[in-house]
């Protein structure tokens, strides 16, 4: 018993858990060490420069051997026959696997607890992975993989979408509503008086992450050790543990460094099980690193969609009407389908709305989530179609949007939890210059024409059960162990911030453990939601600290400070190691409550661009970009910042270069490694200039901070083709805008 009160040690094992039920007004992130929301560097940073950041293809193991995939080159069919006759015989081949009932056809999906759809023998699209080769060097295993023969019977399949656009149908329950409707859309559309009836279509993207796909699989007696690049450890080694037909505590996952996802990376992808199947039967450890023809090829793709919008409104542009319905080309054997209206839901009123997505099956590459999934192509469209509708209604496209601010959710009729959308529009158009901003196709300088678009940016923002250890030790520091994993989003970097703020610590006293499968399970990186939710458990562990602290120090938790490792409370500063007789642990917890059904929560923000078109060529080049968002309270303002940068790059990408093109005979994808697949380099993307609005949102969790990551790319492509037509009077409405696309509409005499 100290003078002080009572001591706490690791022995306590307590947990501090919260149910979001109800809002959380205040936070020890406004505290006195003033760490949160600071620029900081990337904790991790000199690891990854210096080349010390072991990523999944990087980790030692003793015996290693190498695998390499043999896929199916056709689109559709079932294989009779696999000849690995000359593939055995190369020097350094040590096996041929086939496993056509474990074997995995695709990726799993982010979050999901089941095995990825089996069965690989019925081949489903071109690419798809069917065997495994093994070699005591990488170059024995590709060369035997490429002597296999791969013999089968031909089936009927699909892989011109526009040639079954009317095969498709409604999808499953899930949730997000696959069909939904408001009022009487059409009643309301045939007497508005003004109308705009539009189609927008968006290829097939791929995420193309600089870090293949990668798994290392080691037996270790009767349990799986697999270091992989993946996002969502905790639900992955459950997709893992069910495909090979072992129990979850028989696998665990690492991931400590993993190169970009964007969405490729939430579930297990072929590598891994080929992997774990290879390692089991050889009794070596076995390595599978996906070439990138092999990422394009074999793991997701975003879907493709064509997208009908319908707005009606009266003669001041409000609207009354409004339809938002998809054509979205889907998989068969995957339940995975792109939400393209979900941001359509919330952004605008209207009192009459339909929003619907049907589903056409394509023998293609498997579809699945990719950077904000909805958001990033639904907003292709409706922005689009907003700025169309200004047009024809002769309004500036922020008055449009500010006419058609909705007081409250427009569907759910409940309040919204923050919502700054029409300031980001109003600051945007101060900072960008707005005003400057001239008539469609007048403002021509040589040979270039110049012109300004804006975009809203909207995305939902979800809370995810998550839990985080956080030990304080006897020499002060303290020490975070979770499952939860850096995507190059600085995940380390912010939870270290967190538990700083916190604790009363410097930052460098801060440890982060992340990526590894036997600690506390997070919600793992995906949907804009790892900061909140993981950045959540940790800080309900901090707080479980300070509450013994205070105990220890007999204070109460709201007399107490906590700076430069003190406690500071009735007059006295006492260093916080005293306050402790062993390290102490606690976890944090949180999970969704009724917070999420009383508001509805979301991100927001405005896009602004310039570009100049040359009216010879009809190349664009993009001079200007703006964003401006409103996600909660900033953790770290550089890595906020980071990551808007990034979304706004992939606006241009998808605006501009980005598509997969599919062989219309077998699907094959044609343009399959990133010579032929156009993402935006250097000279493509200008100078970006990202602010934030100041905001806390009590109602998100208890750390106040919502979504960024997918923010940013939310209706940034909607604001450079935006900007072309202000530049060229030619509106573009199939992506990418190519300058075949612009050329063919300029008038000769441009």
């Amino acid at each position: 018993m100290s003078i002080l009160g009572t001591l706490f040690g690791s022995d306590d094992g307590s947990t501090n858990a919260l149910v979001m039920d109800e809002p959380r007004p205040t936070s020890f992130l406004d505290g006195a060490q003033d760490v949160i929301g600071k620029p900081i560097n990337r904790v991790e940073g000199p690891l990854k420069v210096a080349g010390r950041a072991p990523y999944a293809a990087e980790y030692p193991a003793e015996r290693l051997v190498h695998g390499v995939l043999v896929r199916a080159a056709f689109g559709a069919g079932k294989i009779t026959k696999v000849d690995d006759t000359a593939a055995r015989a190369l020097p350094g081949v040590i096996d041929v696997i086939t496993d056509y009932d474990t074997f995995i056809r695709s990726p799993g999906q982010g979050g999901a607890t089941d095995a990825p759809p089996q069965g690989v023998q019925d081949v489903q699209y071109f690419g798809e992975p069917v065997a495994v080769v093994v070699g005591e060097t990488f170059e024995a295993a590709r060369d035997g993989a490429a002597a296999v023969r791969l013999e089968h019977e031909a089936k009927d399949a699909n892989f011109v979408f526009a040639a079954h656009k009317d095969q498709g149908k409604e999808p499953k329950k899930d949730q997000i509503p696959g069909h939904s409707k408001q009022g009487n859309f059409s009643k309301a559309f045939n007497e508005a008086p003004i109308q705009l009836d539009v189609t927008y279509t968006t290829p097939s993207q791929n995420s193309t992450a600089m870090e293949p796909h990668a798994s290392i699989a080691e037996w270790r007696d009767d349990t799986l050790v697999l270091h992989g690049a993946y996002q969502m450890i905790a639900s992955d080694q459950q997709q893992l543990a069910k495909a090979l037909g072992v129990s979850a505590d028989k696998v665990r996952i690492i991931a400590r460094y993993v190169g970009g996802g964007f969405g490729s990376k939430l579930g297990i992808a072929p590598e891994s099980v080929a992997a774990a199947v290879a390692a089991k039967k050889l009794g070596r450890p076995v390595k599978i690193v996906l070439a990138r023809q092999q990422v394009y090829e074999a793991t997701i793709r975003r879907s493709n969609t064509e997208q009908r919008i319908r707005l009606g409104t009266d003669a001041d542009g409000r609207i009354d009407a409004l339809s938002h319905n998809s054509l979205v080309a889907n998989t068969p054997y995957e339940q995975y389908w792109e939400p393209v209206g979900v941001g359509t839901h919330f952004i605008y009123g209207g009192e009459n709305r339909e929003i619907n997505h049907d589903l056409v099956p394509m023998n293609l590459t498997a579809a699945g989530s990719m950077r904000a999934p909805g958001e990033a192509v639904g907003m292709m469209g409706l922005e689009c179609a907003m700025d169309e509708l200004a047009e024809k209604l002769g309004l500036d496209p922020i008055e449009l949007r500010r006419r058609n601010e909705p007081a409250q959710e427009p569907e759910k009729q409940i309040p919204f939890s923050s919502r700054q959308m029409i300031p980001a529009l109003e600051q945007g158009a101060h900072l960008f210059g707005w005003s400057q901003r001239k008539r469609a196709g007048t403002d021509r300088r040589g040979e270039w024409l110049h012109g300004m678009g804006v975009a809203a940016a909207v995305r939902s923002n979800q809370l995810m059960k998550s839990a985080a250890k956080v030990t304080l030790t006897t020499d002060g520091r303290a020490i975070i162990d979770t499952d939860m994993t850096d995507i190059g989003t600085g995940t380390y970097t912010i939870l270290a911030q967190i538990a700083a703020e916190t604790l009363g610590l410097p930052v460098e006293k801060v440890v982060v453990h992340l990526g590894d499968g036997k600690a506390p399970a997070s919600s793992g990186s995906g949907g804009s939601w790892g900061a909140g939710s993981a950045g959540s458990s940790v800080y309900l562990a901090c707080e479980g600290i300070r509450e013994k602290l205070a105990k220890s120090m007999g204070a109460s938790v709201d007399e107490m400070t906590l700076k430069d490792g003190r406690a500071i409370a009735q007059n006295r500063a006492v260093p916080i190691t005293e306050l402790i007789d062993d390290n102490l642990s606690v976890t944090g917890q949180i999970e969704p409550g009724k917070q999420e059904k009383k508001f509805h929560q979301a991100s927001y923000g405005a896009h602004f661009c310039a570009v100049k078109v040359n009216v010879v060529t009809g190349e664009v080049r993009v001079e200007r970009m703006l964003g401006v968002f409103s996600a909660g309270r900033i953790l770290n303002e550089k890595t906020a910042r980071s990551q808007c940068l990034g979304g706004m790059t992939f606006g241009i990408g998808a605006a501009l270069h980005e598509e997969l093109v599919h062989d219309e005979r077998n699907g094959k994808v044609v343009n399959r490694d990133m010579a032929e697949y156009h993402v935006p380099v250097n000279a493509d993307v200008p100078q970006l200039e990202v602010h934030f609005l100041s905001e806390r949102d009590i109602h998100a969790n208890p750390i106040h901070a919502k979504g960024i990551g997918e923010l940013g790319i939310s209706g940034a492509a909607a604001a450079v083709a935006n900007a072309i037509y202000n530049a060229t009077g030619v509106r573009v409405r199939d992506f990418p805008i190519t300058c075949d696309k612009i050329i063919e509409q300029l008038p000769f005499d441009a």
